[in-house]
């Protein structure tokens, strides 16, 4: 197959993807691009996962791109709403046309000899490999494995008689109607799953080895709503937004700067919902809120369930599977038909490619990023890696129009090649997500870029300031340097 050529290749068509291409269609309209997906089908994570309650952790007027407004008052929307808006927002781009399906990118190599990146592909249908090359190249493939999620070696696994299923390989003919199932995990994808599997199973056990901070929201945006009746969508849409941001960002930084206040906050909304019954115990997390990323749920929906009966909660160590269950190191049994091990992801960045530097291999881990989208010392590359204490798709969005405004001011100037040069070595010890104290985090450390100890090269997590340095601020800096 002959090697093909674009001003700009995409790898992944999730959020990231079809925000980077709708935004270079609005900004770059005379910029050829390819996007090349593994999977089969738009929409990422939103795709990949089908298991009962897939949704938002994120409100979706910010979770939404911000060129396109989210229509609904549904505040925390289901994963099939969210994969429609996604695919939906990609055909009234014409995005589909430039997608390149089941291809998995291996590897990149820039050429600073023809100053121009040389991507392999295998294809995973034909199993024959395909080469692309392109100007500049965007990485947008999330953070996580698709292929595989994290599982611990729980000891006697073998010797469970029921169905395990990891919430990432969730089958679709799963029978769980009148079963007894043990949801293993504390995180997001457990608060999920026990609510909404609780509506047909004959019980649901979450059981945790620790708690994590959980608040609820208001599944209406009840306030859009009203506005709806005299307001057009469009500037509503805009007005639920920015309240959104200023919540999102005055709540992180005050959890973060008066711990025991938060504290204080989101148990008493714990224990107003849970009742008299359950003991708070299990929702009071040793460490700090927002040292991990608060799990949200909508009109708190798993202590509904708790406080019916239809579920329960259990926080303690895992002995051994069993022929029937699960027995703690406690002593106690907890019988089982299903076991779902929501234990979490394992992280992996650009889909596991590999990148090199006139044939020098660059390992992400060696490098540290420029304004959270470059990196350092690689040429004519960004990386969509969106906000992990708000919605993703607000750094995506700025992220986007960064890189659009690079791609104008290179071909004003002249100029082929950019590059991110630090003046000395910036590097510090923590990973881009160092914010964050999650397994996940921990486990992936050494694969992620580094942080920087200084300006540009810090990620700031910060949309109020990153908002204007990436749509503002002049292109040369200094560290930015052209060729």
């Amino acid at each position: 197959m002959p090697t093909e050529h674009v001003d700009v290749l995409i790898i992944g068509a999730g959020l990231s993807g079809i925000g980077a291409a709708c935004h270079l269609t609005r900004e770059c309209p005379g910029k050829t691009y390819r996007i090349v997906e593994r999977r089969q089908a738009i929409g990422g994570t939103w795709d990949l996962f089908r298991y009962p309650g897939i949704r938002s952790d994120s409100d979706m007027m910010t979770f939404s791109y911000n060129f396109r407004p989210w229509t609904s008052t549904k505040v925390l929307s289901d994963g099939e709403a969210i994969r429609e808006y996604v695919v939906d927002t990609a055909k009234k781009y014409g995005v589909p046309q430039h997608i390149r399906f089941g291809r998995q990118v291996i590897n990149g190599n820039w050429s600073s000899a023809d100053q121009r990146w040389t991507l392999t592909a295998l294809n995973e249908a034909s199993g024959e490999t395909e080469t692309f090359t392109a100007n500049f190249i965007i990485g947008c493939t999330g953070y996580y494995n698709y292929d595989k999620g994290y599982e611990p070696d729980f000891p006697g696994r073998d010797e469970f008689a029921g169905q395990i299923v990891h919430p990432q390989r969730w089958p679709e003919d799963l029978d769980y109607a009148g079963k007894r199932v043990v949801v293993i995990g504390s995180g997001a994808t457990a608060v999920t799953l026990v609510p909404a599997m609780a509506k047909i199973a004959a019980h649901v056990t979450m059981l945790q080895r620790s708690p994590t901070w959980i608040v609820s929201l208001p599944s209406e945006d009840n306030i859009s709503a009203t506005l709806r009746k005299v307001l057009p969508a469009r500037v509503v849409h805009k007005l639920a937004r920015q309240r959104n941001i200023l919540i999102q960002r005055a709540t992180y930084t005050l959890f973060r700067s008066n711990p025991t206040v938060a504290r204080k906050i989101v148990l008493a909304g714990v224990k107003r919902q849970l009742g008299p019954n359950i003991d708070v115990k299990h929702f009071t997390p040793s460490y700090d809120p927002w040292t991990q990323r608060l799990c949200v749920i909508p009109d708190g929906d798993l202590f509904r369930v708790l406080r019916k009966g239809k579920a329960s909660v259990v926080t303690a160590q895992i002995e051994t599977f069993t022929k029937t269950g699960i027995r703690l190191k406690s002593g106690d049994e907890l019988e089982a038909d299903i076991v779902v091990t929501a234990t979490g992801l394992q992280i992996q960045m650009l889909g596991g490619a590999h990148l090199s530097v006139d044939g020098v291999s660059r390992p992400l881990r060696e490098t540290v990023t420029y304004k959270g989208v470059m990196v350092e010392g690689v040429p004519n590359a960004a990386m969509i890696f969106g906000y992990t204490n708000a919605s993703w798709t607000l750094k995506a969005d700025i992220a986007s129009e960064y890189i659009c405004r690079l791609i104008n001011h290179m071909d004003k100037r002249g100029s082929k090649v950019a590059v991110p040069n630090a003046p000395y070595d910036v590097r510090g010890g923590d990973s881009i997500m160092g914010g964050l104290d999650s397994g996940y985090v921990r486990r992936g450390n050494d694969l992620m870029p580094r942080q920087g100890t200084e300006q540009p090269w810090m990620v700031l997590n910060n949309y109020l300031r990153d908002a204007p340095t990436l749509r503002n601020k002049p292109i040369d800096d200094g560290l930015l340097q052209f060729t």
